[in-house]
């Protein structure tokens, strides 16, 4: 079972990120994995994070592609693809219309359309090829030479149907937030399935995870700390299709049969790994971190 662990930033030094990550690789999981949100550089942490850390995958989930031209995230990407050894998956993803629009100042009509005019540029250039795409969103010509990196794997944070076809056809896979088990067996599998044609795509799903003899606090704090996901449209939509009324209804919480016994279910529904997302006091965390390692 791949389990790997989101790294919390929030709060910290550097060099306590780069600790979580350490201790990771040290129990066992698979893989550790950062967003890219309101702070530090996601692929310039999981660069210093993951330097000294060998023996683990280093993702990002995701970076958002309006603000970065392809070119640009190619080149920063290479250059930490080189940094790591080779153990960098890029996840991108479009973000959101208040996010791209709001912060940004950039359009988020045809997101869709951008996405996949993004992606048809920077694969390419992850692969060393010279690129000429003109399209109705963006232009990006020219090449990107950093010879000792090879392609990182790409993965697409995907949750509309659009999206999950371009991730599909171009990408080796997705990375979902707050998917429950029916929206991954019933929704996001079969989209990215059909879309990718006789590969198989690889489909990481992000869990709240706590071990815990009070599973209904810990869902209560995510329903109140976690309360922004549920009106942000794409995330609204896969609640929907996964019977959520809220986040908190993602979370997987309970001993350690009970999680289990929930995780595999996702596994199940057709994910292919998982990131777990720590929920819970100190010890708890540390607790669970120690379990997931030995499902591993």
């Amino acid at each position: 079972m791949y389990i790997g662990l989101a790294l919390n930033d929030f709060g910290l030094s550097l060099p306590e990120v780069a600790e979580q990550a350490r201790a990771a690789a040290k129990v066992g999981l698979s893989g550790v994995w950062l967003s890219q949100l309101a702070g530090r550089d996601a692929l310039t942490t999981v660069a210093l994070a993951g330097h000294d850390v060998p023996g683990i995958e280093l993702g990002t989930a995701v970076v958002p592609t309006y603000p970065r031209h392809p070119l640009t995230l190619a080149a920063q990407a290479l250059t930490v693809q080189e940094a790591v050894g080779g153990r960098l998956t890029l996840g991108v993803g479009v973000s959101h219309r208040p996010i791209v629009e709001g912060q940004f100042g950039y359009s988020f009509d045809r997101s869709a359309r951008h996405l996949r005019e993004y992606l048809s540029a920077l694969v390419p250039l992850l692969h060393g090829e010279s690129v000429e795409v003109r399209g109705e969103t963006l232009t990006a010509v020219g090449a990107v030479g950093v010879p000792l990196a090879a392609a990182p794997s790409v993965l697409v944070g995907a949750l509309g149907p659009a999206m999950l076809r371009v991730a599909g056809e171009l990408t080796d896979g997705t990375v979902v937030t707050w998917a429950t088990p029916a929206a991954l067996s019933d929704y996001v599998v079969p989209e990215i399935s059909k879309a990718a044609g006789a590969r198989t795509p690889r489909v990481v799903t992000a869990v709240p995870v706590g071990l815990t003899s009070h599973p209904e606090e810990l869902r209560g704090w995510a329903a109140e700390n976690f309360a922004m996901v549920a009106q942000l449209p794409s995330y609204r939509a896969i609640l929907d299709r996964g019977g959520a009324a809220g986040p908190q209804d993602t979370v997987v919480a309970g001993d350690e049969t009970t999680v289990e016994r929930e995780l595999r279910r996702h596994l199940d529904a057709g994910a292919t790994d998982i990131v777990a997302i720590l929920l819970g006091s100190g010890a708890d965390r540390t607790r669970t971190i120690e379990f997931l390692a030995a499902l591993t």
